[in-house]
């Protein structure tokens, strides 16, 4: 064999890191470490600790870079990655509170083969991550997408709504549940919401003229239990809800700085409640973007195309926003259109639905909740006001 053609055997995947990488995949019982460190070629090495132990987890860190000081002579960073999940953000900000670099990803965004069927382990998905937050620190564009961790106060900020969300649920629950009850025994007027709903139960009789059998009338009662301690409940969170709303507006106007809170800068425009505007604040109007794209994308309200060759067409929106921003905007894009008819906005829904023939009245409100949730964003960061909007204190 020539000597210029000669064979050579495979080598090793040669890596120069700077910094120890490292995965968690968490679980309510153990967390997996996945770590690639300088000096040690491509092999990743695996551990695992209690869940929740974070002295045990800082230890093996320590470990980590001992060994590959004594590898290398030199001394390296830990970076950190972890999916977004049930654990929430408090190990992220336990690691950054110990000077260690830290990044959560969105699991969704990170690419998987689809041509065969995917095997899926803990021990994959680890080494997953750290390729991923290898490609992310090298540069590569779009190769996940980071989750921004927002911090106490702002995660804090948003339970109320979402407490009441969870209690308004069950409310519905508990009524379907008395209005199904009686309309098995042919009772199809009874309202649990109203105040006399006791006094009317003792005077209902079946569809047959019976009073109601006892053990179905004791049941009622105890469903009756539970319904008006969620209304009562309901009622707490709605009250301070509107007390923290209060204490910002009152905090703006002794500022020296006369702009006024943003949940009351969408508390003026008709249409919008103390509940909406809260929901909108603290779900997505907090946070800061560059432009419309990023707002209309946070919200899971951007267009999905589906282009390949001479193939075109929307997909419809993505949906991999804030699900509910999403829900909220498309509530208010319906009450938009009651309440401000003569905005510029509302006569674009017109326009275009009239222009389908009165179709696709579903599929053109989505299109106005992204255009009016870009246009909320500008006025509460700029101040421009929707065009033909009307302004309550106007």
């Amino acid at each position: 064999m020539p000597l210029d053609h000669h064979r050579e055997d495979p080598t090793a995947i040669r890596t120069n890191l700077g910094a120890i990488f490292v995965s968690l995949e968490l679980s309510r019982s153990t967390w997996l470490i996945t770590s690639l460190a300088p000096g040690g070629g491509e092999k990743m090495s695996k551990h695992s600790v209690p869940a929740g132990n974070i002295a045990a987890l800082l230890a093996r860190f320590s470990e980590l870079q001992q060994k590959a000081f004594a590898r290398t002579g030199k001394s390296f960073p830990i970076i950190v990655i972890q999916e977004a999940g049930l654990d929430g953000f408090w190990i992220h900000r336990v690691l950054q509170s110990e000077g260690i670099e830290s990044y959560v990803v969105d699991p969704a965004s990170i690419a998987t083969s689809r041509r065969r069927r995917r095997a899926k382990t803990d021990k994959i998905d680890g080494e997953a991550l750290v390729r991923a937050l290898l490609a992310y620190k090298r540069g590569e564009p779009r190769v996940c997408a980071m989750v921004r961790a927002p911090t106490p106060e702002d995660e804090d900020s948003r339970r109320l709504c979402r407490e009441r969300k969870t209690l308004t649920v069950e409310r519905i629950q508990h009524v379907n549940r008395i209005k199904g009850l009686l309309f098995s025994q042919g009772v199809s007027d009874y309202e649990p919401l109203r105040r006399n709903r006791r006094q009317q139960l003792v005077e209902l009789k079946t569809g047959d003229g019976r009073p109601l059998p006892p053990r179905l009338k004791a049941q009622i009662s105890r469903e009756l239990d539970r319904l008006e301690l969620l209304i009562e409940q309901i009622k707490a969170v709605e009250t301070e809800r509107d007390a923290l709303i209060a204490a910002a507006t009152k905090a703006e106007g002794m500022s020296v700085d006369p702009t006024p809170a943003p949940q009351a800068m969408l508390m003026e425009l008709k249409g919008i409640g103390a509940e909406i505007a809260a929901v909108l604040w603290s779900e997505g109007l907090y946070r800061s973007f560059a432009n419309r794209k990023q707002v209309a994308a946070y919200a899971g309200l951007a267009p999905t195309p589906w282009q390949s060759g001479s193939v075109a067409h929307e997909q419809g929106v993505s949906k991999a926003g804030n699900p509910r921003l999403r829900t909220t905007m498309i509530q208010l894009s319906w009450l938009w259109l009651q309440h401000q008819p003569q905005s510029s906005l509302a006569q674009w829904f017109e326009e275009r639905v009239k222009r389908n023939g009165g179709r696709l009245r579903k599929t053109t409100i989505v299109a106005l909740a992204r255009k009016l949730l870009v246009a909320l964003w500008k006025y509460v960061t700029a101040g421009v006001v929707i065009e033909g909007a009307i302004v309550k204190s106007a």
